[in-house]
């Protein structure tokens, strides 16, 4: 039966997933843009965008071909974004891939186009497509996006990047590669046949390559065949140039710092042919209408341009008797393919426009779990003075009778109590469910690959009749309210586990002689429930409770655990927190929170684990002075450590106020992002000079709000090395490389993600380059570290991703760092 249940509920789930972005939240559009809607309800051209990250995508292309062709639009990302850095907070990695797949969505629902992706992770930047298919198996990918082409259909794929190599992000040219290939077989039923089981082949009629030039207009070649796009033109329906409108979908890629101005005037936008037949005057030429092929369709396609012919901007209600006439004969038609289905929801979506409908499901509070009782309220509401019968309500597996009518404004209200079953699943991103391999993200269910992001956890099916016509609308469960500056805010109701254990420090260093200790806490969203603590990844020996105590107020246990050392030649030792309750359920996830105003909160449930790291560090009490950049980890990292670490905001650095510490250390683009610390680097240069410390972690080389970075000339470039893997050449007599820690050959395997990135290019003489490293197939670089002396101080500049690398708890990498910091205490050469 559990099995039973289990199955059914991920069946349940996957629905969810599947359901259309329109449903998410309804928003009532004006007559002018029910007119919009109905010209792109007419038309069946269907496009599919293709390259690596969110923020690639040309948006003012995707808004004209969306919005003045009324085409069907989607944008195939190949990742999420994952590898990229953060302008808006902490956030990395994993984190920061849900962030920029939503701010992907934000930006869809301003350029009217849908959202795609594949299984690939960014790692980083990859200099070339060798490097790319050597971190992702290409295979899989290229299967992703034949999966895209074919469920989605497209006539025809653009792709924004080129496949010559060089010159761009080496995932940038992959995509490009991946869609030229899946171009030439998504209609080839002997590759992945597999797939076969749940869709069918398609071969679109042609790829174009989205062609520009970096930093000016494109020029076009001689023997190519190209289409011009007048893509600054003005849309006056929705009373805006399809430039303003991709400014605005632009600006949603926040995190990355890509807020865009409008071009004013008019623009264009080339587009090249790459393969498939030759065309006179329209990259669409020889694409047949798809209401052409389905038996009636041609009555339907008539229809709504009577529909459309007759509007009535002032009296919706007068549109209806057309629409009517129209669902009926769309439901009657033939076929189920995914395009057909999606035009009948999107005339009911302009049908409940037309009736002014506002349908809401909301929760009295955000977060629930499995087993609790949620209250809600379903609310109706039309001001139209049709006459609307609602029938029912069904919510999971029970259907809520429901007897009303409504119309003029006078809403229905129902409270309904749902509880959820204890193998309902968690609000967890799908594509984080699995284990992940190489680069990769493991998604089982094939129904699930290239889908944006979950749907709603929880969504009821609304049922009423007008006129003799059924309807269904499916709702979401939010959770309202009411902020004080904002006013009504909505965020997405979440389901959680219902014990999550949590981890005080990602990263735990052992300390020869001294007992270590971790602190862990276990959160209930209901009562406390005794239960037993293990960590796994160490032996029973290895660790011990030294004392729990229960607050049943803020319902949480307390453990203070002592770690033991490791085995022998044991520098790193992931482990997992697990929380046993008395009925045999187990419970290792912690919960996430991250929330910005542009996006939805987001959650997610990681695994509550942690690293014990044994490496005989040399450490000296000092006491660290931080100065924030656009945010990273390291303070806490180095708390952890045992330094002593304090923020140095605005107004802290004057040279008496900077003489207390030992080390200052400024944060991962600091120079970029924080006037203050550009404002008084003299400051910072005095304090040098007079005995301190200083290591400044990497900026990027443009914007910078002051050239000067150092106590001698530098400047900084765009090379980097993106391999993390690839060999590095060191000075043994450095003394970055010999006090206090000595660095060997093993310090610098398995790091992450990659070595650094925006290098020093050129530097004065007067500092020293201990470090030698480049990417396969590259020249020599020497700038990722460099180091001098400057009156009785120290400082150092540095392109190496420490605040990747130390958060990750590579070993090797804190060795280093600790040897900088070290360097406070060391005398000069």
């Amino acid at each position: 039966m559990i099995n039973f249940m289990r199955s059914f509920f991920l069946a349940f789930l996957l629905c969810l997933i599947l359901l259309p972005e329109a449903f998410s939240q309804h928003r009532n559009r004006t007559s002018s843009e029910i007119y919009h809607e109905l010209l792109k309800l007419k038309e069946t051209k269907r496009v599919l965008y293709v390259a690596a990250h969110p923020d690639d995508e040309n948006t003012r292309l995707i808004s004209f071909l969306a919005n003045e062709k009324h085409a069907q639009v989607a944008y195939l990302s190949l990742t999420r974004g994952d590898g990229g850095q953060n302008l808006i907070g902490k956030e990395l990695g994993l984190e920061l891939g849900m962030i920029r797949t939503q701010e992907l969505l934000q930006a869809r629902k301003v350029d009217g186009g849908r959202q795609f992706f594949t299984r690939a992770i960014d790692f980083g930047f990859s200099k070339n497509p060798d490097e790319t298919f050597n971190n992702w198996d290409k295979e899989t990918i290229l299967s992703d996006v034949v999966w895209v082409i074919r469920n989605y259909r497209p006539d025809i794929i653009i792709t924004r990047f080129n496949t010559d190599a060089g010159g761009t992000h080496g995932h940038h040219t992959s995509s490009a590669i991946l869609a030229g290939e899946a171009f030439k077989i998504a209609g080839d039923s002997t590759k992945f046949p597999e797939q076969l089981i749940h869709t069918s082949t398609w071969q679109p009629k042609r790829i174009f390559w989205n062609a520009y030039n970096w930093g000016g207009d494109y020029e076009p070649e001689e023997n190519r065949v190209y289409h011009t796009y007048p893509v600054g033109d003005y849309n006056y329906l929705l009373g805006r140039s399809y430039s303003q409108i991709a400014a605005e979908s632009r600006t949603m890629h926040k995190s990355q710092g890509f807020g865009a101005t409008a071009q004013i005037g008019a623009g264009k936008d080339h587009l090249q042919l790459v393969d498939g037949p030759k065309f006179s005057d329209d990259p669409f030429e020889n694409v047949s209408s798809r209401w052409d092929a389905i038996k009636g369709g041609n009555e339907i396609d008539s229809l709504i341009s009577q529909v459309l012919e007759k509007f009535d901007f002032f009296n919706l209600d007068a549109n209806l008797k057309g629409l009517l006439d129209l669902k009926r004969k769309l439901q009657l038609a033939e076929g189920k393919e995914n395009w057909l289905t999606e035009k009948r929801q999107a005339l009911d979506e302009i049908i409940f426009d037309v009736l002014g409908i506002t349908a809401e499901f909301n929760a009295d509070e955000e977060l629930s779990f499995p087993g609790k009782e949620i209250k809600s309220t379903l609310v109706f509401n039309s001001p139209s003075k049709a006459g609307i019968k609602l029938e029912s309500y069904t919510i999971l597996d029970k259907k809520l009778d429901i007897s009303a009518k409504v119309n003029e404004n006078n809403p229905f209200k129902k409270e309904i109590k749902i509880t959820l079953p204890l193998e309902y699943p968690v609000s967890q991103p799908y594509w984080l469910e699995e284990e992940i391999l190489d680069n990769v993200f493991s998604i089982s269910n094939q129904q699930s690959v290239g889908q944006p992001f979950n749907k709603a956890s929880l969504s009821g099916l609304l049922a009423f009749e007008l006129e003799g016509q059924n309807f269904q609308y499916e709702l979401p469960l939010m959770y309202k309210f009411n902020d004080q500056v904002d006013g009504e805010t909505k965020q997405p109701f979440t389901i959680t586990p219902e014990v999550v254990v949590h981890v005080s420090t990602k990263n735990i260093f052992l300390k020869k002689g001294e007992e270590t200790r971790i602190e862990i806490e276990v959160g209930f969203f209901d009562e406390v429930k005794n239960g037993t603590l293990t960590l796994e990844g160490l032996r029973p020996q290895q660790y011990k409770v030294l004392h729990n105590r229960t607050d049943e107020v803020k319902k949480k246990k307390m453990f203070t655990i002592a770690i033991g050392e490791l085995a022998a030649g044991v520098e790193k030792q992931e482990v997992v927190a697990k929380y046993t309750v008395e009925d045999g359920r187990s419970f290792d996830q912690d919960i996430i929170r991250i929330k910005y105003k542009h996006i939805p909160n987001l959650t997610y449930f990681p695994k509550s684990k942690f690293n014990v790291l044994d490496l005989n560090l040399q450490l000296s009490e000092q006491h660290i002075g931080y100065i924030p950049g656009a945010g990273d980890d390291i303070p806490e990292v180095l708390g952890q450590m045992g330094y002593r670490v304090s923020m140095l905001e605005n107004g802290s650095l004057t040279s008496n106020n900077l003489k207390q510490y030992s080390t200052i250390i400024t944060g991962i683009r600091a120079f970029n992002v924080n006037e203050n610390l550009a404002n008084n680097m003299d400051q910072l240069m005095d304090y040098v000079k007079e005995g301190g410390n200083m290591i400044v972690q990497y900026n990027t080389s443009s914007p910078l709000l002051t050239s000067q970075l150092g106590p001698f000339p530098l400047k900084l470039s765009r090379d980097r090395v993106s391999v993390e893997e690839a060999p590095v050449k060191f000075d043994n007599e450095s003394r970055i490389m010999t006090y206090p820690n000595r660095i060997s050959e093993h310090d610098f395997e398995n790091w992450v993600q990659e070595r650094g990135l925006y290098f020093v290019g050129e530097w004065d003489a007067k500092y020293n380059t201990p470090f030698t490293m480049n990417d396969p197939g590259e020249s020599p670089k020497k700038g990722s570290l460099i180091y001098t002396d400057y009156g009785l101080g120290t400082f150092a500049y540095s392109g190496i991703s420490w605040f990747r690398l130390l958060p990750a708890g590579v070993p090797g990498a804190i060795k280093i760092f600790v040897n900088l910091i070290e360097q406070a205490q060391d005398g000069q050469d």
